[in-house]
């Protein structure tokens, strides 16, 4: 009898239509989130808004302005949420707890060096930073979701077993852009002098090289175009001391203090090689700055090269509780990411965002070295590394790209015969992965 061989055809045939079906799904899916990936990214980056109580109110108002523009995905708060002449109670954290949660826009709260490390200070009522840290880890990070009004999930480094403390140090993706957010404190990172274990430092140098080194393995293999790096503390990038086998058999010591800094900076080199794309830093600096922000390539490995893929960003608002850091970045731009200081006032005129500068000539500040070209990150299967089960060692890291040439860090000479092409479509040998933005006439005059 051949009655089961139809049955047998339709059952096969019902399979391979259900496959194909499967298959049209998940390229569809694939194909859609390479798309969104592709897709515009605005966000805000604040910073030392709240140095006391008379701040609050100017900076709620802030807070609704950025609120108000649909085009910003979230915001960086990039430490110090209270004054150095301010007590570290709880019932400062509490208001300022208030007043960053009532944020219409999700907001990321990165901490600095007035939220914990200077509250042994008489000015800040003498109390222990690594209880006041217990405190702040406690009140401001419950869970996954950042503070706001809006939802924004975070990976927080206390969902690895290890490190179930450092709920303060996250990350995410936004838009094929990866964030990290660290807690690294001004000034020298928390490096005590004192006799003894440096316990705190020693513990939050190892989950701050951890997390971002796994971060950065794990933007590679998920194929993000683009890794930002935020923290509060400027490492002083010119101080970069490198490795010593022998230092032990030199008797003779030198008199400038150790640096705390050392392990982060090593770290951002082995990220950047891990990545091997566009690495973007941003941290505060006490530093005036004209333009609010300075923008450079400091870091060098540990054979004094350049690391040409990684630009560091150093924000220094001059009315920090009505000014932000606008960061824009867009896949089809050339360079990537694009940066302009905002202000309460310019927003309430509702004035649109100025175009971009035709040549590299019009640009208001000096241009950095750029690289080559990135290399396009590994085409590996999307394999992102559980939250609560990260693999114990890497890989080996490609070996790092030659500096982009001999010129100095900062400063580049401008072509004499600037190209004819747009922004858009120049190629990305002559231009640096981010430029600011000319101000317009407004926010020009709310500075």
């Amino acid at each position: 009898m051949n009655w089961r061989t139809p049955r047998r055809t339709h059952r096969a045939e019902r399979a391979v239509a259900a496959a194909l079906v499967c298959g049209a799904l998940f390229f569809g899916t694939h194909r859609q989130a390479h798309a969104q990936g592709d897709a515009p990214l605005a966000f805000a980056v604040i910073a030392d808004a709240l140095t006391r109580p008379a701040d609050e109110a100017p900076v709620r108002r802030m807070l609704d302005a950025i609120g108000r523009d649909g085009g910003i995905a979230f915001i960086v708060y990039d430490g110090n949420l209270k004054g150095a002449a301010e007590p570290c109670r709880d019932s400062v954290y509490q208001s300022r707890h208030e007043v960053l949660d009532a944020s219409r826009t999700p907001l990321v709260l990165l901490l600095g060096q007035r939220d914990w490390a200077d509250c042994s200070g008489a000015h800040a009522g003498a109390y222990d930073p690594v209880e006041r840290l217990d405190f702040v880890r406690q009140l401001f990070f419950t869970d996954a979701n950042a503070l706001g009004q809006s939802a924004l999930t975070l990976s927080r480094e206390s969902d690895v077993a290890r490190f179930r403390t450092f709920r303060e140090i996250v990350r995410w993706q936004s838009q094929g852009v990866a964030f990290i957010g660290l807690n690294v404190p001004s000034p020298n990172n928390h490096y005590l002098t004192a006799g003894g274990r440096n316990g705190e430092f020693e513990d939050r140098a190892v989950a701050t090289s951890f997390w971002l080194e796994h971060a950065a393995e794990s933007a590679r293999r998920t194929d993000m175009r683009a890794l930002v790096v935020l923290f509060q503390g400027d490492p002083d990038f010119s101080r970069y001391e490198h490795r010593d086998r022998f230092a032990w058999l030199r008797f003779s010591r030198s008199n400038q203090p150790r640096d705390g800094f050392l392990e982060l900076k090593r770290s951002l080199v082995k990220a950047a090689e891990i990545f091997r794309g566009p690495v973007i830093v941003i941290h505060g600096t006490d530093a005036p700055e004209p333009n609010g922000f300075h923008i450079d390539q400091p870091l060098r490995n540990d054979k004094g090269l350049i690391v040409t893929n990684l630009t560091r960003v150093a924000l220094a608002l001059k009315k920090p509780q009505s000014q932000w850091l606008e960061v824009q970045s867009d896949a089809q731009w050339h360079p990537p990411f694009r940066l302009r200081v905002r202000d309460v006032k310019e927003t309430r005129a509702r004035e649109p965002i100025a175009p971009p500068p035709e040549t590299p000539s019009q640009l208001s500040t000096p241009f950095v070295p750029y690289p080559d070209a990135y290399p396009t990150p590994s085409s590996a299967p999307h394999l992102g590394l559980p939250r609560n089960d990260l693999p114990e060692s890497l890989p080996a890291p490609p070996s790092m790209p030659l500096p982009a040439s001999d010129l100095p860090p900062i400063l580049t000479p401008p072509q004499s015969s600037p190209p004819q092409s747009s922004p858009q479509s120049s190629s990305p040998q002559s231009l640096p992965p981010i430029f600011p933005v000319p101000a317009t006439p407004a926010s020009a005059a709310g500075k």
